[in-house]
């Protein structure tokens, strides 16, 4: 399958090094470029694209309230956005997140580390830890708030899903998970799937939100052990 690729940059120069790289990879495509957020929204829906290269900072509309309004049009609920940012430190990123971003990169990201995060975000998976999300989410989300927009909290779940919720926020994917908790990966990706339906969520990012958010996962504390017993401080 063809990754059709919508580049959104105010930066001429970037928007053009960022269409030859995408060009370049043999599963990817381009299908438009905007030099604003308005315009990212517009072209998300008239090119119908898979994912969206979303800078944070664009004139007219930035490009967190174009990561909203993409997430909440039922239209385009299979278009991802991977937001890019000048700064890893930058807080609007955690905005972006509970706006329906699936994650993010800084623009001095290797070219092969940015193609391989357009392959990991359409694929459904959340571009979020090890790195520079873990750690914005850790320092803004240290307080229970209310859940990502869109979402529900995580009470509607069992313990088990609880706790694969809990992993799934520690930046685990579906192997680790299933070694984390005695079980098989497609039962991990099953209990991921199913948490996904009850809480509303559009992808991994947004479960991730809502674990920090909810209380359910502390930052600055380990992986919560399998047997469901009291979490294990990070060494």
């Amino acid at each position: 399958m063809t990754i059709r690729v919508l580049l959104a940059d105010d930066q001429n120069l970037v928007r053009a090094a960022f269409a030859l790289l995408v060009a370049s990879a043999p599963d990817m495509e381009v299908v438009g470029e905007a030099a604003t957020g308005r315009e990212a929204v517009e072209l998300a829906r008239a090119e119908r694209a898979d994912l969206v290269v979303m800078d944070v900072r664009m004139p007219d509309l930035d490009g967190i309230e174009a990561t909203r309004l993409i997430a909440a049009d039922e239209d385009l609920a299979g278009v991802r956005v991977l937001v890019l940012t000048t700064y890893d430190t930058d807080e609007n990123i955690v905005e972006a997140l509970r706006a329906g971003a699936s994650g993010f990169l800084v623009k001095d990201t290797r070219p092969a580390e940015l193609l391989d995060a357009i392959r990991t975000v359409t694929a459904g998976d959340a571009l979020l830890s090890p790195g520079p999300t873990a750690r914005l989410i850790e320092r803004f989300l240290r307080s229970p708030a209310t859940p990502a927009a869109g979402t529900a909290g995580p009470d509607c779940l069992s313990d088990r899903e609880r706790q694969v919720l809990a992993l799934v926020a520690r930046g685990l994917n579906n192997t680790e998970i299933a070694d984390s908790l005695g079980l098989s990966p497609l039962t991990a990706k099953t209990h991921v799937s199913r948490i996904m339906g009850k809480l509303g969520a559009r992808d991994r990012a947004q479960l991730v939100i809502v674990a920090y958010e909810s209380g359910l996962v502390t930052p600055g504390v380990g992986r919560p052990p399998a047997d469901g017993g009291p979490t294990q401080p990070s060494q």
